[in-house]
């Protein structure tokens, strides 16, 4: 069934410390039937992307939405969990509060969506994971710290732009490059400018069938959208093939009929800037070992012909786990009709979306185009 998106709705994304759970899931499922112009009445059914895993008390989350709209009530409602990419597993209301429990207990919560027997049990953090993939690559392809920190210097630059950014600073090319008191090695070579943000925030989809587009004001469809999952543990993949990622978006370009190079714009998974850097090379848009091309060349830059993270990214839009890959397809949506601000890219047509869970084990690829 072909599928547009015809509302949505965004929270600011940090420490909310003023919202809980509930808080945050009701305001965006009110202001996405809001910005839909649609009654909960109407409703078939509600999808919640969550990851949970301590770091609130609620367990049962997926009724939640009722709370904020009664007349929402009776409709199937369910809670779908894929680690990091819970928000594109869901695709309606994605929601995460992060931020009631330390520091080292998000670290601990985190580690356990990795493979505990040989990773989160041997005091492997993700940090750590992608850590690992950072030097491996470094290994292979030789040092590219530096390309890293043109990448969180370029994701900081966009985050300027969005509103519900958690950080909207620009940091700079030096400072990202910099190990310093500030910018900190957090797992060798990554430094902390390296890594995405603890976050809490939420953001939700209207979905319709695509034969009831033309009744809303503007509608996004669907071109494509893949889900590829891959083993758990690093020990049975070559984690730089980024094979998952991969397949999901040759998958999701063939099905929408496209090359990457026909995309306007991307959003991808930069939980650590190594991870942004592979998804260049899993695009499509560069060979393995050689994804610093697209930065030298200005292709992903904001000004460029094929802008990935206009919006910032998780890097400093910040990373709240639930609701970033519902918040990818908002942002993508947004650009489509025009709606996009301050982050506004010049008449995109075309948007991709790559949402990941893990090191790349649950892979989820979207190609978006506007049709209202």
């Amino acid at each position: 069934m072909a599928v547009c998106i015809v509302g949505w709705a965004h929270s600011k994304f940090g420490r909310l410390d003023g919202l809980d759970l509930e808080q945050l899931i009701g305001g965006v499922t009110q202001g996405a039937l809001a910005d839909a112009g649609l009654g909960g009445a109407e409703v078939d059914g509600i999808w919640l992307g969550q990851l949970n895993g301590g770091f609130v008390p609620e367990i049962f989350a997926s009724s939640l939405p009722m709370q904020a709209n009664a007349a929402l009530r009776w409709a199937p409602a369910t809670r779908l969990e894929n680690a990091c990419a819970s928000g594109a597993a869901a695709l309606l209301v994605g929601a995460e509060k992060m931020t009631a429990v330390s520091g080292a207990e998000v670290t601990r919560i985190l580690g356990n969506a990795s493979y505990v027997p040989e990773e989160a049990s041997q005091g492997l953090s993700f940090p750590g994971i992608f850590g690992r993939i950072a030097q491996a690559y470094f290994e292979r392809h030789g040092d590219h710290g530096a390309v890293l920190a043109r990448i969180a210097a370029k994701n900081h630059a966009n985050g300027v732009r969005n509103p519900w950014a958690q950080m909207r600073k620009d940091l700079g090319f030096e400072f990202c490059n910099e190990v310093s008191e500030r910018n900190p090695l957090i797992a060798a070579p990554l430094r902390k400018t390296d890594c995405s943000l603890v976050s809490d925030g939420a953001a939700a989809l209207v979905l319709v069938d695509a034969s009831l587009a033309r009744q809303f004001r503007r509608a996004v469809a669907l071109r494509s959208r893949v889900q590829v999952n891959d083993f758990l543990p690093l020990s049975r993949r070559d984690p730089l093939a980024f094979e998952g990622p991969r397949r999901a978006w040759a998958q999701a370009l063939q099905q929408a009929g496209i090359g990457v190079r026909d995309l306007s714009f991307a959003e991808v998974h930069d939980c650590f800037t190594i991870a942004e850097l592979l998804s260049y090379e899993a695009m499509g848009l560069a060979p393995p070992g050689q994804g610093a091309r697209v930065l030298e060349q200005g292709l992903v830059m904001a000004d460029g012909a094929l802008p990935v993270n206009a919006s910032g990214g998780l890097k400093a839009k910040g990373h709240p786990i639930g609701a970033t890959g519902v918040s990818m397809h908002v942002l993508a949506a947004m650009q489509l009709v025009g709606e996009a601000g301050e982050m506004q890219l010049p008449q995109p047509r075309l948007g991709g979306v790559f949402n990941m869970g893990g090191s790349a084990v649950a892979n989820y690829v979207s190609v978006l185009e506007r049709v209202q």
